[in-house]
C-alpha cells in the first residue's frame, strides 16, 4: 500500500502541535516545583551560596537543556499579577503574545484586583495567610479565567518578567554583586568576591513575596515621588493618603523614603521602613531599609558602581529639589535574590523558617548541603542529628506558624484573607555548631548595619 505523503499545511500544524505540548509539561513543571533540582542545592533555591559545587554529572546526549534554576519555587499570587496590571505594555503582550481575548485579560485583571481587595493594612498584627495558599489559589482562578491550556503559558510569561534574567552564582561571589537572601532577612555587598558590608532587611509580605533570580541595580533615584496605586490596601482604616494623590518628594508620607533604587519591576530597593519593620514583612516585594540604611548603601553603591557620591552630596540630594533626582552608575552592579533556608555560615548550620512555604527544610536538602563538604549527616554525633532533626521540624513552618506546604485546600473559603500578613509567628532561625564544618561556609555577616537607630549619649557622656 502505498501512503500519501502529508500536504505542508499539515505538517507545519502537526510541528506546531508538538511544540506547544513540549513547552506546555515543561512550564507545568516549572509551576507546579516538581522539577528536579541538582543534589547540591535547596528545593526551592536559586542558588547555593553554601561553598564549592559538586562535580556536574555529565548531561544524557538526547536530554533537553535544564530549566534556568530561577524559575523553579517562583509562587505567582493574585496580588503580584494584579501588580503586573500596573505596568505598562502588559495588557497589550498578553493579547499579542500569549493570544489571550480582550474578555480573557479583563477576567484576570478582575480576579487579580479582587483578591487584592480582600487585603488590608490595619493596626491588626495577625498572620492570617500563607504564600502556597494565595499561590494555590491564584492558579484555580486564572484556569478558570483563562483556561487550562493557556495557564502554563501565563505562569512563564509573568515569570520571566518577574525573575529576570542573566547567570546566577552558585557559590560564594567572587565578583561585585549584592545578594539578597529573603528567608535570612538579609543583603550582602561583595566587592571583588570580598564581602565588605551587611544589612538587615524587610521583606515583602507573602501574598507580595520578594522574586528570586538575577537583576541589577543601574540608577539612584533620589527624593522620589509617590502616587498610591488603586489597590485596596492603600485606603486602609488608618490610612492619610488616597488613591491617585500624588505625594511629593520628602514628605513623611511617602514610604519610599528620600531615596529608591530599581532592580526591575516591581520591586525596588528602597527607605523609608521603621527599624521595627527590619527583620520582617515589610512591602510589597521590595527590599525595605531604614532611611540611615539607605543612605550609607547608596554611598557604597556609588563607589563600587564607579559613580561615588560623599555623605555631603547624597545628604544634598535627598533634601534639596522639588522633582526626583535619578543618578545613573558608570557599571551597573548584579542583584541576586535566593531563597535558601539551609545554608553553612562561618562552620555553623544555619535553618532559617520557611517563610515563603516552599517545603525547603526537609532532611534531603539538609543532607545535600552537608554533602557539599564531605559531611554525611549519618556520621554526625548522635547529638548533633538530634539538633538538626529538631531544628528542621521548628523551622519548616512558614510564616503563620502552621506547617508549610500544607495540604491543598479544598475550598476557597479557607484560601481567603481580610488582612495582609505582616508579622511571623515564632522563632525564624536555629544556629547548629557542627564540628566537621569547622572553618567552611558562607561568611559571617561583615559590619552588620541592623537597622537600629544609633545610641544617644547619655548626660553624663556628654559632659565628659
Amino acid at each position: 500500500m502505498v501512503l500519501k505523503p502529508l500536504s505542508r499545511p499539515r505538517l507545519e500544524k502537526i510541528a506546531v502541535l508538538r511544540l506547544k505540548i513540549l513547552i506546555a509539561i515543561v512550564v507545568v513543571g516549572f509551576e507546579l516545583g516538581c522539577v528536579n533540582e541538582p543534589t547540591s542545592t535547596n528545593t526551592n533555591s536559586t542558588t547555593n551560596r553554601n561553598g564549592p559545587p559538586q562535580p556536574a554529572a555529565a548531561p544524557a546526549p538526547a536530554a533537553p537543556a535544564p530549566a534556568p534554576p530561577a524559575a523553579t519555587g517562583q509562587q505567582l499570587t493574585l496580588p503580584v499579577l494584579d501588580a503586573f496590571f500596573a505596568q505598562e505594555n502588559f495588557e497589550t503582550e498578553l493579547k499579542s503574545k500569549l493570544q489571550l481575548s480582550d474578555t480573557q485579560v479583563a477576567r484576570l485583571k478582575t480576579i487579580a484586583r479582587t483578591e487584592t481587595g480582600k487585603l488590608r493594612e490595619g493596626d491588626d498584627q495577625t498572620a492570617t495567610r500563607s504564600t502556597k495558599a494565595a499561590h494555590d489559589e491564584a492558579i484555580v482562578q486564572i484556569k478558570s479565567a483563562i483556561g487550562e491550556e493557556k495557564l502554563p503559558e501565563l505562569v512563564a510569561f509573568v515569570n520571566e518578567r518577574w525573575i529576570g534574567t542573566g547567570n546566577v552564582t552558585s557559590t560564594v561571589p567572587q565578583d561585585t554583586r549584592i545578594v539578597v537572601n529573603a528567608p535570612a532577612f538579609r543583603m550582602d555587598v561583595f566587592e571583588d568576591g570580598r564581602l565588605i558590608k551587611t544589612y538587615a532587611i524587610g521583606i515583602g509580605y507573602p501574598e507580595f513575596p520578594l522574586p528570586t533570580g538575577l537583576r541589577k541595580a543601574d540608577t539612584i533615584i533620589f527624593r522620589p515621588s509617590w502616587t498610591p496605586p488603586d489597590e485596596p490596601w492603600v485606603e486602609s482604616p488608618n490610612s492619610k493618603v488616597k488613591i491617585g494623590q500624588k505625594i511629593e518628594p520628602g514628605d513623611k508620607l511617602n514610604p519610599l523614603g528620600p531615596i529608591k533604587i530599581p532592580i526591575g519591576l516591581p520591586s525596588l530597593i528602597h527607605g523609608g521602613k521603621s527599624p521595627a519593620k527590619i527583620g520582617t514583612f515589610a512591602s510589597h516585594g521590595c527590599v525595605g531599609l531604614t532611611t540611615p540604611q539607605t543612605e550609607g548603601f547608596t554611598e557604597l553603591l556609588t563607589r563600587i558602581g564607579g559613580a561615588p557620591l560623599s555623605t555631603a552630596q547624597i545628604s544634598e540630594y535627598t533634601k534639596n529639589g522639588d522633582e526626583p533626582r535619578p543618578v545613573k552608575l558608570a557599571r551597573p552592579i548584579p542583584v541576586e535574590l535566593r531563597y535558601e533556608t539551609i545554608t553553612v555560615e562561618d562552620g555553623k548550620l544555619h535553618i532559617y523558617r520557611d517563610v515563603y512555604d516552599r517545603g525547603s527544610n526537609t532532611e534531603e536538602n539538609l543532607r545535600n548541603v552537608l554533602q557539599l563538604y564531605g559531611v554525611n549527616f549519618d556520621q554526625l554525633s548522635a547529638d548533633e542529628r538530634a539538633q538538626i532533626t529538631d531544628g528542621l521540624s521548628r523551622m519548616a513552618r512558614g510564616a503563620t506558624g502552621q506547617p508549610a506546604q500544607p495540604e491543598r485546600a479544598t475550598s476557597r473559603e479557607k484560601n481567603t484573607s481580610a488582612k495582609v500578613t505582616r508579622t511571623i509567628k515564632g522563632e525564624k532561625e536555629i544556629v547548629i555548631p557542627i564540628a566537621s564544618l569547622a572553618g567552611k561556609g558562607y561568611p559571617p555577616p561583615a559590619d552588620l548595619d541592623s537597622g537600629a537607630p544609633a545610641k544617644k549619649a547619655t548626660q553624663r557622656t556628654r559632659k565628659k
